[in-house]
């Protein structure tokens, strides 16, 4: 799967029930517009830190767009990627240059000693940053083109296929 593919909705937990069997999770998401939507978080889904999911945490559910979903109301997709956010912090996943901007020229991160850089499984990333997809944390940008911001986190995506 490219990571390009991969879609995040933000929005706060609002119910959970078991799944399709015993190893998976229905979640409803309640978004910051007041909408409704269903993941379905499996064995297969990378939940980054392995935390553990409860109603009232607000989190940022990553789907494969190039996946079909069913036409029902709430929307309802499998759950690729999952992450808890803090409170007003956004998140991108994007594949970031040797400048440390965005494929998209979306945004530009200036690092910083206090920025926190880890592999998805949680252990210190000590290489170059430049040079690959990323999953940033942050709360505020510059108004500049292109944005800037100095993250709180990053998780290198080492070699995954998103």
């Amino acid at each position: 799967m490219d990571f390009a593919t991969l879609v995040p909705i933000t929005g706060t937990i609002w119910n959970m029930d078991s799944g399709e069997d015993c190893c998976s999770k229905m979640i409803t998401l309640r978004t910051g517009d007041g909408s409704t939507v269903n993941f379905i978080v499996t064995q297969e889904t990378v939940v980054i830190n392995s935390r553990q999911l409860r109603p009232g945490m607000r989190i940022a559910a990553f789907y494969d767009s190039s996946l079909p979903v069913p036409l029902i109301y709430p929307p309802q997709y499998r759950a690729q990627l999952v992450t808890v956010l803090g409170r007003n912090e956004q998140i991108m996943l994007n594949y970031f240059d040797s400048s440390l901007t965005a494929t998209d020229g979306s945004l530009r991160l200036n690092l910083e000693r206090t920025t926190n850089i880890e592999t998805i499984n949680g252990q210190e990333f000590t290489c170059d940053l430049g040079n690959q997809p990323l999953l940033v944390y942050y709360t505020e940008t510059t108004r500049s083109i292109p944005p800037q911001t100095t993250p709180r986190r990053i998780v290198v995506l080492c070699g995954r296929g998103f």
